[in-house]
């Protein structure tokens, strides 16, 4: 009998399994594509020699993730690879605000009314960050922070809705524009509890450690995860596809790097999950592209992700009518990433993979596809003339892509209200099922979205500890 067994092979269900085997558990993943990824996966969606990411791209939270920062990927070949701005956010006026490494220099973007605003907003916890995040993402797993008064400054500041504190900090739109793009990277409403720390997590991670890329692709991270999984005695089954628990060999603990809803169809938990609530989905299209995107601003040309968003009010009008009207927006805000910029092994010599999505309704089947790239051509004329080829992904097919994005949406379950913080359901151990050898640890549980495995790191905390009692 295994010590336990793992369901799906993305970077949670890895990381859980590999935090298992460091501690001499035995344990094997199942997975039901023909290779290990998930949402950090890298193929050949349009042209041959074009490495497109289908899902995520960049990662801010990886590269400062407490949960890989514990573990030797690099010895398995993960490189973090930096384009010389992490994030840029063009305006109509050909001008464009910026997230650097830098506090002092994305302050400057913001203009004068605004920079002293941010630098008092940030400065708190610059120096802190490695031992804010792994406080923050380790609840609530942990009841002991490591540094008490940072992470009870830093809930003061995010718990109240980032509309809230983009009225509060700053007066321009420049800045307000910027911040709003950053709390929809989780698709949250604006006005949300708790929407303000979205945006300062991903602000202090440009600051500390940049919003990287994975050399070759995100494929890498995934892989690095199974090698050395492998090499501690762990299996990974593919081609596996689990549709009941008696599929699985017997094992002491069982570990759903699933939807909560698909956890509980196979396990055969009854209901336990229907309260809980997925959000709008992504509507995403991969370029092949002839030269780089022209963009009219300077900044966006050397940013490895680029917000597309006239202002705070467009933004918001696109996120409401994509999770609260049912219609795709006119004007979808944009998140691009432009992984050559950082990785030119990505594609052709002088040619460059690109990657845009917008916000729709969950399980969506229009086509967004024009829509973005009038978008785009809004912030970089002539764009469309630089397309090779394209690959559209809308809900339907990022669905059949992923499991765990139901209905498109890519963040395993809305990031609003109470869901936020309180995933899969309002419960001080959101690892933890019905039944006490089965164990959840997809981005339905906290921390919730991201490429970091820290829902994984700290769902195997509670699968050791079950384990040992069990001696």
């Amino acid at each position: 009998m295994l010590d336990a067994v793992v369901v799906g092979a993305g970077p949670n269900g890895l990381t859980a399994a590999v935090e298992l085997a460091r501690r001499g558990f035995s344990v094997a993943v199942f997975e039901a594509k023909s290779t290990v990824g998930g949402g950090a996966r890298t193929e050949e969606l349009t042209l041959p020699g074009f490495r497109h990411d289908p899902c995520s791209a960049a990662h801010p939270l990886g590269i400062g993730s407490p949960a890989f920062k514990d573990l030797p990927l690099g010895r398995y070949g993960l490189e973090w690879l930096h384009a010389p701005l992490p994030m840029a956010h063009p305006f109509p006026d050909g001008t464009a605000a910026v997230l650097s490494r830098s506090v002092a220099e994305t302050a400057l973007s913001f203009g004068p009314r605004d920079a002293g605003a941010y630098r008092r907003l940030v400065d708190p916890f610059i120096g802190k960050w490695d031992t804010l995040v792994r406080d923050f993402m380790s609840l609530p797993s942990t009841a002991l922070p490591r540094d008490p008064v940072t992470l009870a400054r830093f809930g003061l500041a995010g718990l109240p809705p980032s509309s809230w504190l983009m009225a509060q900090r700053f007066r321009d739109e420049r800045a307000k524009t910027l911040f709003a793009g950053l709390v929809a990277h989780v698709m949250a409403p604006l006005g949300g509890l708790a929407t303000g720390a979205v945006g300062m997590v991903f602000a202090l991670a440009a600051h500390e450690h940049g919003w990287p890329v994975a050399r070759g692709g995100s494929q890498s991270i995934s892989d690095a995860l199974a090698g050395y999984l492998k090499d501690l005695g762990g299996a990974v089954h593919t081609d596996y596809e689990v549709k009941r628990l008696d599929d699985l060999p017997p094992a002491r603990a069982y570990v759903f790097d699933t939807s909560p809803t698909a956890l509980a169809r196979i396990a055969g938990l009854g209901r336990v999950y229907d309260g809980y609530r997925y959000g709008a989905a992504a509507f995403k299209v991969d370029y092949a592209l002839d030269g780089p995107v022209p963009w009219t601003a300077e900044e966006p040309r050397s940013a490895g992700t680029v917000q597309v968003g006239a202002d705070r009010h467009e933004i918001g009008a696109a996120l409401h009518a994509a999770s609260r009207t049912r219609q795709a927006p006119d004007r979808p805000f944009l998140i691009t990433t432009q992984p050559s910029v950082a990785d030119p092994s990505r594609a052709p010599e002088g040619k460059q993979v690109f990657w845009a999505y917008g916000h729709v309704p969950n399980g969506w089947d229009g086509d967004l596809t024009d829509a973005i790239e009038r978008q785009l051509e809004r912030f970089a004329p002539g764009f469309r003339d630089r397309v090779l080829a394209r690959a559209v992904a809308g809900p339907p097919e990022l669905a059949a892509r992923n499991a765990n994005f139901v209905g498109g949406d890519i963040a395993c379950g809305a990031a609003s209200g109470l869901q936020l913080l309180l995933r899969p359901k309002l419960s001080l151990f959101p690892y933890r099922t019905p039944h006490p050898a089965i164990f959840l640890c997809s981005q339905a549980t906290p921390p919730g979205p991201g490429v970091h495995g820290m829902p994984g790191h700290n769902a195997a905390k509670a699968v050791w500890r079950r384990l040992r009692t069990m001696g």
